[in-house]
């Protein structure tokens, strides 16, 4: 197995939606901005820069407020800042899932332990938005015949 963390960096920034997507759906796909690409290689340099396996945790996509700001699953710009100890330029706000996920690494034994035998990411590591709202994926019929015809028949 190669370095886990330096392999989860290089396939989450050459992320890319190569389609137009359906009339009022926009994506989150934070790994545009070279703040998040400077704060992503921080975070798994610190935290998966090994070759440990781990078990994967999957949510349903990113939030505009967490994953959609920061690029990492579940972590909000205070988190990564405060928790994480990585300084970020980002909008300080808060988001509920976010708050949880740090509550269980709180009670796990903090962020070293809990990501030593963690990979937190999502079914969709690219988040949509729809009327300025987080939509999942799997919202809309239409969408995931979209997503599925779009993503698995090239």
């Amino acid at each position: 197995m190669k370095n886990f963390g330096k392999a989860a960096f290089e396939f989450l920034k050459d992320l890319k939606i190569q389609s137009k997507l359906p009339n009022g759906i926009s994506c989150l796909l934070p790994f545009e901005n070279p703040e998040v690409l400077k704060v992503n290689k921080l975070f798994f340099d610190k935290y998966y820069n090994d070759r440990l396996s781990r078990k994967m945790i999957l949510g349903i996509n990113p939030g505009r407020f967490g994953a959609g700001i920061t690029g990492i699953s579940f972590v909000d710009p205070i988190k990564l800042e405060k928790v994480l100890e990585i300084k970020n330029s980002f909008v300080k706000r808060a988001e509920l899932s976010s708050d949880f996920v740090f509550k269980v690494i709180h009670d796990f034994g903090g962020p070293e332990l809990f990501y030593r035998k963690f990979y937190v990411t999502a079914v969709s590591p690219i988040g949509f938005i729809k009327d300025g709202k987080n939509i999942n994926y799997y919202d809309d019929k239409n969408f995931v015949k979209f997503l599925t015809s779009t993503l698995f028949n090239h």
